[in-house]
């Protein structure tokens, strides 16, 4: 909940007297008053909103057993007096993932609060991302997180879009790093067309989502109608269900 601000209106007649350079009237001050309460609010709500909250305490390991009665934002914490170790510690990114389970050839392997529930309410991520040779992790964006990604092995042609269209791209290297801002469309290609790759990523969030571009705009369920994407993508109808089909909507 944001705090609560209040400020009298002899408040903002003097302070709007001492920014204007004549005296107004009532109507008018009402008018500038009432801009003057949103413009206020307006700073306060952005200096108090974030992508995860911060944590209350040293930690909150989270209670995965069983099924959850109340619904909150992330999960429950166990007793701290139960908290040990293990609960901070994970082997989930030790192992490779399976590029051959989509055709594509890549694999995310995100730690999570089941297989590291000592990240509860953290507001963070980590990825292990594998590619296969000139695998590809497609053009999607990650709504509530930005993401640093390093190349430990490989070769990666990486970039993102921002919101007036320019690309930025880099190669990456083995060590090198780079970051995308959240929310904005990115993607990862392996330069390499017989070696694999491997990429550790951290998020900026707990839970950042991922949606394809692709993907969310050709499998959703029910289908966005074939007029609006053949007008969008100046395409046919031919041409969406071609996509669809090869996109497996």
């Amino acid at each position: 909940m944001l705090p609560s601000y209040s400020i009298s209106t002899s408040r903002f007649r003097y302070i709007l007297n001492s920014l204007l350079p004549c005296s107004i009237d009532s109507t008018i001050m009402s008018i500038y008053s009432f801009f003057f309460f949103i413009f206020y609010f307006f700073l306060i709500f952005i200096g108090t909103v974030k992508s995860d909250p911060d944590p209350l305490q040293d930690y909150c390991v989270a209670q995965t057993q069983g099924s959850q009665t109340f619904f909150v934002n992330g999960a429950p914490c166990i007793n701290p007096a139960d908290a040990s170790p293990s609960h901070f510690t994970t082997s989930a990114l030790s192992k490779p993932g399976n590029t051959a389970s989509n055709p594509l050839g890549f694999n995310v392997t995100l730690t999570n609060i089941r297989n590291l529930p000592g990240m509860n309410t953290l507001g963070l991520t980590m990825a292990r991302v594998d590619i296969a040779g000139n695998g590809l992790v497609p053009p999607h964006t990650h709504p509530r997180a930005s993401e640093v990604t390093i190349l430990v092995k490989g070769s990666l042609l990486v970039g993102f879009v921002d919101t007036s269209n320019r690309l930025f791209t880099q190669q990456l290297r083995e060590g090198d790093a780079f970051v995308f801002p959240k929310g904005l469309i990115h993607f990862l290609y392996n330069l390499d067309s017989k070696a694999s790759a491997l990429a550790i990523s951290g998020l900026t969030s707990q839970n950042p989502g991922a949606q394809l571009a692709s993907a969310a705009t050709f499998t959703t369920k029910p289908s966005i109608p074939d007029d609006i994407l053949k007008k969008a993508f100046q395409i046919n109808g031919q041409d969406v269900s071609r996509i669809r089909k090869n996109l497996g909507g």
